[in-house]
């Protein structure tokens, strides 16, 4: 790779001492990025580098991050003060003499540089025929090319970069498939019906998910809009959502009072509306009318399955529905409190209507979250969770959200092809239910099926744009493929979303220490202890032994290790995966696999990142590795090996 800072020498005739300030700045910008691609810097000349990788992906991913990287510093600077970096990437072989290398190869690399636009990136076509079809961006051919002391013309390629398209973009209109359904207004006089009000907002986007032919965005991403005085077409903007439903809610003793509107975003036109005056024990009709309206509003066929799952009722019983409403306002919160909360309403609700599945299914779903997420009774909460959605299923056996949840549960039991075919399932009777794309994208993480995994994260963006956890898993996925630049650019925008939600700062923990910017790792690991240490005082130790780790602080990782081992199976504690880490970090293999069969053992979820995991750099060609790999029917994918 050669690298040249566009006009360098006319900046340096009008102002040396800005222009060697520039290169000072671009050293420091560049020679990171070289670092994370495994480049060699082989010597600067002048404004450019010279810089050498073992293989041909490396070079041109490293090739677009150094472009994306100069973009985002132009962000914030001034005429010159801007870099601009030419780039050109040749692939042949070269002679290596004191540190310094030499060749044909070398010559024409420089001469593909000079022919790179400026902010561009130039390449022969012995690195296209390397890299097509692997990499992501267009490379675009310019032709053959004539070069200045280079007997044969070569064929060269551009890289189209996402920011250089030069056509015009004309301005798409929203599609009015995409909808939003705001919360609905409480307008009861007992303001403490405010759980009401929103849970007729998430039944109806509910039973609007159910629909093939349409778009609905997630209750997450909607009720940040709550009281909100935004105007209709600003919050579709901002959720690019071509239509908007809105409504009220009153309710007094027995009767219920539900208005709806449908507005086109576009021109701010109401499609349709309507006012329902009913008794409360038919709300569920309310619920389905509405469907059924802004669905002929759109003109959106809705087929005879789903018809079918739209007017069913629930339950009979309209307690145990208000019981059901109340369960989920709590459990949409998260919380350890809330949860509890949930548990105690959905429980009341069943014992109303036994035969109640959606109260089995948000049972289900309690038990599942304290066992995975907060690690409480694990094992008797795991298997409360399976009891419960086996009842939710074997009562509506068509019931989306239970499907979801037995992904998630045979997941975390490490049966990836049983939670695939849950996910699908979920997918198939609600195409808009953003948490089984979500979850499904974990599997196929985890079996490293990468295109398939990032179009399933991205649609659960799509349908959620405002989810801390779906922005962190879509963080994930990138700090997965050791893009860290890209996945620090989306884990900032996840812990925007709810700065006191510990978990993003520890995702940034990691994310900081893999770019080798170690202070920044440990203030965001300082600020997710302060958040939790309280309640679960594991969670330093924890901590400090990913920093020693990072810090390369062996010695330091030894003294902890003993109090990790100690904790384990305490709320937010060390897992016996980390344990397995740590131990091969430190050259411990034989304890290493005693604690990694430990994790298999205890069903511990985090193994499902182990392919891709750095922790087991050291240790993938061990047959005991290989043989942990099989018993969880997860093949080595080619990419990782290259990382070793």
């Amino acid at each position: 790779m050669f690298t040249d800072m566009a006009g360098y020498t006319a900046l340096g005739q009008k102002n040396e001492s800005l222009s060697l300030a520039l290169v000072e700045e671009q050293r420091k910008l560049l020679r990171p990025v070289f670092g994370r691609h495994n480049g060699r810097e082989i010597k600067t000349m002048g404004d450019g580098f010279l810089v050498e990788f073992s293989n041909a992906m490396d070079a041109v991913r490293c090739a677009y991050d150094v472009q994306r990287a100069s973009r985002e510093f132009n962000i914030s600077q001034q005429g010159d003060q801007r870099i601009t970096i030419r780039i050109g990437l040749h692939l042949g072989d070269v002679v290596e003499s004191q540190g310094d290398i030499s060749g044909d190869a070398v010559n024409i690399a420089s001469r593909i540089q000079s022919l790179a636009e400026n902010g561009g990136i130039s390449l022969t076509r012995q690195v296209y025929d390397q890299v097509q079809n692997k990499f992501e961006l267009p490379l675009e051919s310019l032709g053959t090319k004539s070069l200045r002391n280079v007997r044969a013309p070569l064929e060269v390629y551009k890289m189209v970069l996402p920011w250089d398209d030069t056509k015009t973009i004309q301005s798409t209109e929203p599609d009015r498939r995409r909808i939003a359904v705001l919360p609905f207004a409480n307008m009861s006089p007992d303001p403490g019906d405010s759980y009401f009000a929103d849970g007729i907002t998430e039944e109806i986007i509910s039973t609007l998910s159910g629909v093939s032919g349409l778009n609905v965005i997630s209750r997450t991403s909607v009720m940040g809009y709550k009281g909100t005085t935004k105007r209709v077409k600003e919050i579709g903007g901002e959720l690019e959502a071509g239509s908007v439903l809105e409504g009220s809610f009153r309710k007094a003793g027995n009767k219920i009072r539900v208005t709806a509107q449908l507005v086109d975003v576009r021109d701010d036109r109401h499609v349709w509306a309507h006012s329902y005056d009913r008794n409360l024990d038919d709300v569920f009709g309310v619920q389905t009318d509405i469907a059924k309206q802004v669905s002929d509003a759109l003109r959106v066929k809705i087929l005879a399955p789903e018809i079918d799952r739209i007017d069913r009722k629930p339950t009979e019983s309209t307690k145990a529905y208000t019981l059901y409403l109340r369960g989920r306002y709590h459990w949409n919160r998260r919380g350890i409190e809330d949860i509890n909360k949930a548990t105690e309403y959905f429980a009341q609700a069943i014992k109303e209507d036994a035969k109640f599945a959606l109260g089995h299914a948000g049972l289900a779903d309690c038990h599942e979250l304290l066992a995975t997420n907060w690690e409480i009774d694990k094992k008797a909460n795991h298997e409360r969770a399976k009891t419960e959605v086996a009842a939710a299923l074997e009562l509506d056996p068509n019931l989306a959200e239970a499907h979801t949840t037995r992904g998630l549960i045979l997941d975390c039991d490490l049966d990836f092809k049983g939670a695939e075919e849950e996910f699908k399932k979920a997918i198939e009777l609600k195409p808009s239910y953003a948490t089984a794309h979500q979850w499904y994208f974990q599997i196929l993480e985890a079996e490293s099926r990468w295109d398939e995994a990032l179009k399933q994260i991205e649609k659960a963006v799509e349908l959620d744009p405002f989810s801390q956890i779906i922005n962190l898993n879509h963080a994930d996925y990138y700090f997965s493929r050791r893009d860290y630049e890209k996945a620090l650019e989306l884990t900032k925008k996840a812990v925007e979303l709810n700065p006191n939600y510990a978990i993003a700062h520890f995702q940034l923990v990691g994310t900081y220490a893999r770019m080798k910017r170690l202070d920044d790792a440990k203030r965001e690991a300082k600020i997710g202890v302060e958040l939790l240490q309280g309640a679960y005082p594991p969670i330093l130790k924890r901590m400090e032994a990913l920093i020693a780790y990072f810090e390369d602080n062996k010695e330091g990782l030894r003294r902890l290790l003993p109090g990790l081992e100690a904790s384990l199976g305490e709320p937010l504690a060390a897992t016996a995966m980390e344990i397995a880490g740590y131990n091969f970090y430190l050259g411990e293999e034989d304890t290493g696999f005693e604690w990694l069969n430990q994790s298999y053992s205890r069903k511990e979820s985090e193994l499902s990142s182990i392919s891709h995991n750095e922790f087991f750099d050291s240790v993938r060609y061990d047959p005991r590795y290989r043989s942990l790999l099989k018993r969880l029917g997860l093949e080595q994918p080619s990419n990782v090996l290259a990382f070793i």
